[in-house]
């Protein structure tokens, strides 16, 4: 036998699945919106924090893209090394 409920508590899924979908673009439209705001209204400042920002980036590039150089922990090439075959 087929429930009616089953039948309505599908299309109030589908119907708060597409709200929510709405809802998500209407989010990235208003974010849009206040980004060029912001950048229009600002642009004087953010251009200054630039070179500071360039100069922030240095460090932290160097730490987390080359701060493990030669510090590996591979257990499984230590292991392979320590068993040698004798003939």
């Amino acid at each position: 036998m087929i429930d009616s409920r089953e039948s309505s508590q599908t299309g109030t899924d589908a119907q708060a699945h597409v709200h929510h979908r709405r809802g998500r673009w209407m989010w990235w439209l208003f974010a849009a919106m206040a980004l060029f705001y912001l950048l229009a209204e600002h642009r004087a400042h953010l251009f200054g924090v630039l070179p500071y920002l360039l100069v922030l980036a240095c460090p932290l590039m160097h730490r987390f893209m080359h701060g493990h150089h030669g510090h590996r922990h591979d257990h499984v090439a230590e292991d392979k090394g320590d068993h040698h075959e004798q003939p």
